[in-house]
């Protein structure tokens, strides 16, 4: 039997000490063209744009653009960024350009000379840009993103400085961009980072370190020896303290820690750095699956792509804290952001809620996709090592981080012995940056590939495979010392009973989580299988997996939207033809041991739940009027839910639902825009082309739940509903004053209004 066992204290970068850090996020100009750096200074056409910034969303749907199916026929291209900044260094200091990724194949000059490239738009860089400056003058920043090379991705992937960018003034003997890196093993706090001399002389440096709780109380320090380093090298310096009783981080309790880490020469602190620390235990136990905390629990996994629908790629986190929301309804607690780095920010967004997380470095290796035929796989072998270190290095310091997936599906032959050597150099990389957490990877169709039977698959810490729950099964009881996890599993019954039954499998991450860009085939310009749509809002799917998922009593309907069990599902009692639709086939999704289902007060009979997990089935005739479902736990009602058949539209109401009040990227507000009846319900089928207008604040994009929504620019302040609904996302002009939201139907002679504001 093997165990594999890691306990760890792991680091958010949340801000840094020690050395000056500037955003870097404001006043750009941006250009699509194709100049060369000698030509931009003489091309019109530059507008002020700020970062995040995906201009591909920004563009309209066509057909014959060449990002194809995989990149939702969105437009590609050639852009520039640039800006200036000021370089007040002493001659002891070092400047550096750092960015938390760029998509992509990103070109960044300064004063005209190239200071760095990198094709990967996914994973963040830093380029030491002190010889091209003159100090204390201004320089100027240019940025070319290309992603004209197509097709490129099987999915959306925007193009644009789309995460942050910051200018950073360190001492020339420092630590670099994600150098630090700390664990917790047998009551000691070891603390990692890493120090580059960059200066003509020797430094003899000491670490120290300074752990805070949460309300800023100190804890416990640390001291390193002091090490000598000469000019020109890089060394690990380390340090250990005894620990007790530490708070640990849990999904109910994501507790997180203040670390400062500082670098002094002799008396004088010449860098720091202050991290965000939490600390928990992880265990992939073979026999009985996944441990947290030395809690065995299951991980409710969904995977996720990096775009938002209408925000593109350049995602505030108020949407994304609002997505994980909505399915933490469902019972979700861990991500796999598919199948690419995340960004930095969006992972310390699930170590502050409590989500786990599975990091994955690439969707290609050598052996290219369709649809991605010019993609990562032209850049791999030169690029595998530095992308594959810097995803860990981003990543190793984040408390939701429980596992590495070094690949998805590769297609790469793995029945050779280049096979194995490509995953075997991945894997012993990561372990070199990272001896705390496991390795896996999204193994495809492994029966036909060989790797169940020739040891590849023996090779790997943890065993992944993406669907055919039965295959992984099979090999488990062959190999009953790995321990194995569904990296990728559809919706159905069979892969939840799979998961509920066997002890020994960790966890899954459903095909996808949430709607996203991409992987459609047109008119579709969007993937549509997944719990909640591109909004946020819940499918009939995610209320089925609530029921499997959930703790807390919940029961939840939907109905074969048209007669007779035909349709797809929706979770309302108004259709679309009253004078057709006669018989109604009803799923019940529950937690609880029993329901039952009225209309109109009439019972329809109580019903257990199945110990399937299929949902309890209802034949009524339908009637229009009210209907109620409800839960029963020991014959005591536990849960219920009700739908009305809804009037004839009578206005447009806006509520606010989500998001975060303020003028900062990260700060958008979400409201939810639709056509109602006289009481205020939902007109699911009264479809119309709403006009917004906002005032005092910015209305960032709108966006409905429709995948053949493409003949509008998610700019624009006049859209279509969908199902009655539409979202817009704004942003405050300013942090005082009233914000008012009008909503105009501009389709129809009812002329239909409504408005908000707050």
């Amino acid at each position: 039997m093997r165990k594999f066992l890691i306990v760890t204290l792991l680091l958010l970068p949340m801000c840094i000490m020690g050395r000056e850090v500037r955003s870097l996020d404001a006043g750009w100009q941006f250009v699509q063209s194709d100049a060369s750096i000698d030509e931009i200074s003489h091309i019109d056409g530059w507008r002020q744009v700020d970062v995040p910034h995906d201009w591909s969303i920004e563009g309209e749907f066509d057909r014959s653009n060449p990002t194809g199916q995989g990149g939702a026929y969105l437009p590609a291209g050639i852009g520039w960024y640039r800006r200036t900044i000021k370089t007040d260094i002493t001659p002891d200091e070092r400047l550096f350009l750092e960015f938390d990724g760029v998509m992509a194949c990103s070109s960044v000059y300064v004063n005209g000379k190239l200071a760095g490239y990198r094709p990967n738009g996914y994973v963040g860089f830093s380029y030491d840009i002190t010889d091209h400056v003159a100090p204390g003058t201004d320089a100027t920043v240019a940025v070319r993103v290309d992603n004209s090379v197509q097709p490129a991705s099987r999915w959306y992937t925007g193009c644009g400085i789309n995460r942050h960018v910051r200018l950073v003034r360190k001492n020339a003997c420092h630590i670099p961009m994600d150098g630090v890196f700390a664990s917790f093993d047998e009551g000691k706090l070891n603390v990692k980072a890493t120090v580059s001399n960059r200066s003509d002389k020797s430094r003899k440096v000491k670490l120290q370190f300074v752990l805070k709780d949460a309300d800023g109380k100190v804890v416990t320090r640390g001291n390193g020896a002091d090490v000598q380093i000469a000019p020109g090298e890089q060394t690990e310096l380390a340090s250990s303290v005894a620990l007790k009783s530490p708070h640990l981080w849990s999904l109910d309790d994501p507790y997180l820690y203040t670390l400062e880490v500082s670098l002094s020469d002799g008396s004088k602190e010449i860098d720091s750095e202050t991290v965000t620390t939490g600390l928990r235990t992880i265990r992939f136990d073979n026999e009985k699956g996944f441990f947290l905390n030395g809690q065995n629990i299951k991980m409710y996994g969904v995977c996720l792509h990096s775009d938002a629908g209408a925000l593109g790629t350049a995602v505030p986190l108020s949407v994304w804290e609002y997505r994980l929301q909505q399915l933490r309804k469902l019972g979700v607690n861990a991500i796999r952001m598919a199948h690419n780095p995340a960004d930095p920010a969006f992972m310390d967004l699930c170590d502050r809620m409590g989500f786990m997380f599975m990091a994955e470095s690439f969707d290609t290796w050598n052996s290219a996709k369709n649809h991605a035929e010019k993609g990562y796989n032209l850049y791999f072998d030169e690029w595998w090592e530095r992308d594959t270190r810097a995803m860990v290095e981003q990543s190793r310091n984040h408390p939701s981080v429980v596992i590495y997936s070094v690949g998805n599906e590769i297609r790469d032959n793995l029945n050779v012995p280049e096979g194995f050597e490509k995953y075997r150099k991945q894997q012993d990389l990561v372990h070199s940056l990272d001896n705390t957490r496991p390795v896996t990877m999204a193994l495809f169709r492994p029966n036909s590939s060989g790797v169940y039977k020739n040891g590849f698959a023996e090779m790997m810490d943890v065993v992944g495979q993406n669907y055919r729950v039965d295959e992984l099964k099979a090999y488990h009881e062959v190999h009953p010392e790995k321990a194995i996890i569904g990296t990728e599993n559809t919706h159905d019954v069979q892969s939840w009973l799979m998961l509920r039954d066997d002890p020994s499998l960790c966890g899954q991450f459903l095909w996808a989580g949430i709607d996203y860009l991409g992987e459609a085939a047109w008119p579709q310009v969007m993937w549509s299988t997944s719990l909640l749509d591109v909004t946020g809002g819940v499918k009939p799917a995610g209320l089925q997996r609530a029921s499997w998922w959930t703790k807390e009593p919940m029961v939840a309907f939907a109905r074969h939207a048209d007669n007779n069990g035909a349709g797809a599902l929706v979770s309302d009692w108004t259709p679309a033809d009253m004078d057709t639709y006669d018989q109604a086939v009803i799923e019940v999704y529950s937690n609880c041991q029993e329901v039952d289902l009225w209309i109109n007060g009439e019972p329809q009979g109580r019903r257990p739940m199945p110990d399937n997990a299929r949902p309890a089935l209802y034949n009524v005739n339908f009637t229009p009027g009210v209907i109620n479902v409800r839960g029963y736990n020991d014959g005591i009602e536990a849960a219920k839910c009700y739908s009305v058949t809804v009037g004839d539209p009578q206005n447009i109401v806006i509520e606010k639902i989500g998001g975060r009040t303020g003028t900062g990227f990260d700060d958008v507000e979400i409201l939810s825009v639709f056509i109602a009846d006289g009481e205020g319900n939902v007109c699911p089928n009264n479809d119309c082309r709403i006009e917004l207008k906002v005032d005092g604040a910015d209305l960032i994009a709108v966006d409905n739940a429709d995948v053949l929504a493409h003949d509008t620019s998610h700019k624009s302040a006049s859209f279509n509903t969908y199902q009655g609904r539409m979202t817009a996302y704004i942003r405050r002009t300013s942090d005082s004053g009233k914000v008012t939201v009008t909503a105009t139907d501009c389709s129809s002679a009812a002329a239909l209004k409504g408005s908000i504001s707050f």
